[in-house]
C-alpha cells in the first residue's frame, strides 16, 4: 500500500487555458493520457459508506485495478491509502481484492460488487521542482457519467512525490494568483456517488476547519448541480467560520472568511483573487476532516 498526498483544486471554465499559460508551467514537458474509469460498489453503497473507492482504469491497452481508503484532510489537501495493480480485465480481480486488509472488502461485499458509474477524462501531467519538493501537476478535463446524468471534470491535482506537504500550498498559491480556481474536497468517486444518487450531503461544521470543509463541499456541489442553494450554503459556512475564528482569536482568519462570504454574493465569484484568498485560508487551518 502507498499513501497519496495531494492538493485538489477545482477550475473555472477559463482555468485550464490560464493554467497552461502560467509561467511556472508553460516551459515544462507535458505527458498526455486518456483515462477511462469504471467505479464499482454494491447496490447498497457499502464501499461509499466506508469512504472507499474501487475502480478499473483503462490506460494504454492495460487495465489497472485501484482501491483507495477513506481520506483525511480539508481545504483541498488529502491523505489516502491506495493499492493499485495491473489485472487481465475486463472484470475485477476479486481474488486480489480479497487479499487486501480493509474490512469493508469482506466476502459479502465482494459477491455484490457491480459497475456504478464512469469517469472519462484527458490528463495532462507535468513535474515541477518547487519549494524544495518534487510535485506532479495533473490537469484533468472530461466528465463523470451516472444514471443518465453527466457533469464536467475540470480539476487540478498537485501530488507530492518528494518533499514536504507545505510545498503543495506554496505552489497552489503561486498558481492561484493568475488562475480562477478554488480548493475541492470531493473526490471523483464521491462526485459520481452524488450524481448517481441525485443528491449531495454536506458535512457538519463545528470547528473552523470543519466549517471550511463544509463550505468547500458546498462549492463542489454547486459546480455539479448548478443549484444556487449550495452557494448560499457555502456563504453561511464561511460566515460561521468567521464567527468561530473571531471567538478563537483568529482575527485575520475571520476577516478572510468574511471577505470570501461577501465575494460569494456576486454571481461572478470565481476569480483569481477569490481562489488565492481561499487557498490561503485553507493553508492556515488544520487538515483534519474525514473526506469522502
Amino acid at each position: 500500500m502507498s499513501h497519496e498526498i495531494e492538493l485538489k483544486l477545482a477550475l473555472g471554465q477559463e482555468g485550464p487555458a490560464a493554467l497552461r499559460r502560467h509561467p511556472l508551467l508553460a516551459g515544462l514537458a507535458c505527458e498526455v493520457q486518456h483515462l477511462g474509469n469504471t467505479y464499482f460498489d454494491t447496490p447498497q453503497g457499502d464501499l461509499e459508506a466506508a469512504r472507499m473507492a474501487l475502480r478499473l482504469r483503462r490506460l494504454d491497452g492495460r487495465v489497472l485495478q485501484t482501491v483507495k481508503t477513506r481520506g483525511a484532510g480539508g481545504g483541498g489537501l488529502s491523505r489516502r491509502g491506495e493499492w493499485e495493480w495491473e489485472v487481465p480485465g475486463p472484470g475485477l480481480d476479486l481474488a486480489g481484492l480479497a487479499g487486501l486488509p480493509p474490512a469493508a472488502l469482506g466476502d459479502g461485499v465482494l459477491a455484490r460488487l457491480e459497475p456504478r458509474f464512469t469517469t472519462d477524462f484527458r490528463r495532462e501531467t507535468r513535474l515541477i521542482d518547487h519549494a524544495g519538493a518534487r510535485i506532479e501537476v495533473a490537469l484533468d478535463e472530461g466528465e463523470i457519467a451516472a444514471a443518465g446524468r453527466r457533469v464536467a471534470i475540470r480539476e487540478l491535482e498537485l501530488e507530492l512525490k518528494e518533499g514536504e506537504p507545505e510545498a503543495l500550498w506554496s505552489l497552489a498559491e503561486a498558481l492561484a494568483g493568475a488562475v480562477p480556481l478554488h480548493p475541492a474536497d470531493t473526490s471523483k468517486a464521491a462526485r459520481g456517488g452524488a450524481l448517481l444518487a441525485g443528491a449531495w450531503r454536506l458535512p457538519e461544521g463545528g470547528t473552523p476547519s470543519a466549517w471550511l470543509h463544509r463550505a468547500v463541499v458546498a462549492l463542489d456541489a454547486l459546480a455539479d448541480s448548478d443549484d444556487d442553494t449550495w452557494r448560499q450554503a457555502a456563504r453561511e459556512a464561511l460566515a460561521r467560520l468567521a464567527e468561530a475564528s473571531s471567538s478563537d482569536r483568529g482575527g485575520d482568519r475571520g476577516d478572510a472568511a468574511r471577505g470570501l462570504a461577501e465575494a460569494l454574493g456576486d454571481p461572478v465569484w470565481l476569480t483569481p483573487a477569490f481562489g488565492l484568498a481561499m487557498v490561503r485560508l485553507a493553508r492556515s487551518l488544520p487538515a483534519d476532516n474525514a473526506l469522502a
